[in-house]
């Protein structure tokens, strides 16, 4: 039995194990790669650490530590009743709101981490504190940092078009930015009615009005989490209230209208980010750490419990799933797939098998990697002529991105992360559920769109 296959069978294992028992998925991953790293692959532990992904662990702790310090101080809510207000209180069309401006980071060259960073925490927070599914406002994200991704100075777009130009292969960029907003707009459209969207259309998000800061306001009929109506809500749609409420010492941060000192520099540090992303390519885990520091020195109180509120589980869960994803990368598992898929004399069914695995590998690894080693796999069919190339290229990447939603890649363990405790493990599920799907499925669309067309 070759060492590829081992790895494969003790991926599908690990699952198995994690699903029908109570042992943490990460963990398991880490000693899954230990084990075989040792028995099979004969590598050592320095090896098996070289696969940890440090970057993701620094973006996922440094940006949930920041926004739940956002939080303590009141900035989050403030945000919120800013995007309420920017929309005039439409519930509706907030997940839409978050989906164009994560696209526009995206499209004009952010990274993805650093653009779900910067926008989940905040469209999480609206989300909760109106009634909306999580899942719901998470892929409509992620789905956005896809989305504007493959724009020409977009990082997916540029190492997809890099690679065509490499390769002589015949590229059109626009067509593949078109392609890839409009396939993730569509799923957005999907997720929209599978999880609550439509009980949202009407209602109306009062925005806080007190001067003082002391009054909390109420969505009209908010939805549940699970997306569903309640029978005495349905039919009479609740007034909106305003509760008045008055500040103790250890309750949160009364109600966003002031733009005090903390929340100031939070911001501050939040447009930071985005510029040192945009413009400077900086590490957004790196920038937000930093961030953290300063915040707490300057203000202790937003500092308070912010360690305790990272999500460490999930940390846990992505990084060991990455781990070991990367082990498999060293023992040449994902190219001796893809070389075997490039050997069939079927080109359709080469070039689907392809896109296959490349959307079921981004799921677990890094999307930007993928596409930079599956394009070149794809060569031998796009020399001959028998699959159309921009097509294949179109398909392949797509099918390779808007996988990320998962809870295994980063845009969607940063959305689980930032969803809050009681609400982690159902967001965690639904968007594995989703995800796996769009791993089947999308592929297979994206394949008779773009692929099978050129083809005949």
């Amino acid at each position: 039995m070759s060492d590829q296959l081992i790895s494969v069978l003790a991926l599908l294992l690990i699952f198995t194990v994690a699903t029908f028992t109570s042992v943490h998925l990460g963990a398991l991953a880490i000693v899954a790669a230990f084990v075989v790293g040792s028995t099979v692959a004969h590598e050592s532990a320095d090896d098996l650490f070289s696969g940890f992904p440090g970057d993701l662990f620094v973006v996922l702790v440094g940006v949930t530590m920041l926004f739940a310090m956002a939080k303590n101080n009141g900035t989050v809510d403030w945000l919120v009743d800013a995007a309420v207000k920017a929309v005039r209180g439409r519930i509706a069309l907030i997940p839409w709101v978050m989906f164009l401006v994560t696209a526009l980071l995206t499209a004009v060259g952010a990274v993805t981490p650093a653009a779900v960073g910067i926008i989940a925490p905040i469209g999480l927070g609206f989300a909760v504190a109106h009634g909306m599914n999580p899942v719901l406002m998470g892929l409509f994200i992620a789905n956005g940092a896809s989305a504007g991704g493959f724009s020409p100075i977009g990082v997916f777009g540029s190492i997809t078009n890099g690679v065509i130009e490499r390769n002589d292969l015949p590229g059109n960029p626009a067509l593949l930015f078109t392609a890839s907003f409009l396939f993730n707009a569509a799923l957005c459209a999907l997720a929209f009615v599978a999880f609550g969207g439509r009980q949202l259309l009407g209602q109306r998000a009062q925005t806080h009005g007190s001067a003082d800061g002391t009054a909390v306001a109420h969505p009209k009929s908010a939805a549940p989490p699970s997306g569903r109506t309640p029978p005495d809500t349905a039919a009479t749609p609740t007034a909106p209230t305003l509760t008045a409420t008055a500040p103790t010492p250890t309750a949160a941060p009364p109600g966003p209208l002031r733009l005090d000192g903390p929340r100031a520099l939070t911001l501050l540090g939040l447009v930071g980010l985005v510029v040192g992303a945009l413009f400077f390519d900086l590490d957004v885990g790196l920038m937000a750490l930093t961030v953290t520091v300063v915040l707490s020195l300057v203000s202790p109180a937003s500092a308070k419990g912010a360690v305790d509120r990272c999500a460490w589980s999930t940390v846990l869960l992505v990084c060991g799933i990455v781990t070991y994803v990367s082990q498999m990368e060293r023992l040449g598992t994902i190219d001796h797939l893809g070389k075997q898929v490039a050997s069939l004399q079927a080109p359709l069914l080469g070039a689907l098998l392809i896109c296959l695995i490349g959307a079921v590998a981004s799921a677990f690894a890094s999307t930007t990697g993928m596409l930079g080693a599956l394009i070149p796999l794809a060569v031998p069919f796009l020399l001959d002529g028998q699959v159309a190339a921009v097509g294949m290229i179109t398909a392949l990447a797509v099918s390779s991105s808007v996988v990320d939603s998962s809870p295994f890649s980063t845009s969607g363990a940063l959305v689980t992360a930032n969803t809050p405790e009681e609400k982690r493990d159902y967001v965690f599920r639904r968007l594995m559920a989703w995800g796996l799907g769009i791993a089947v499925a999308g592929p297979l669309v994206t394949w008779a769109l773009f692929v099978v067309p050129g083809s005949l």
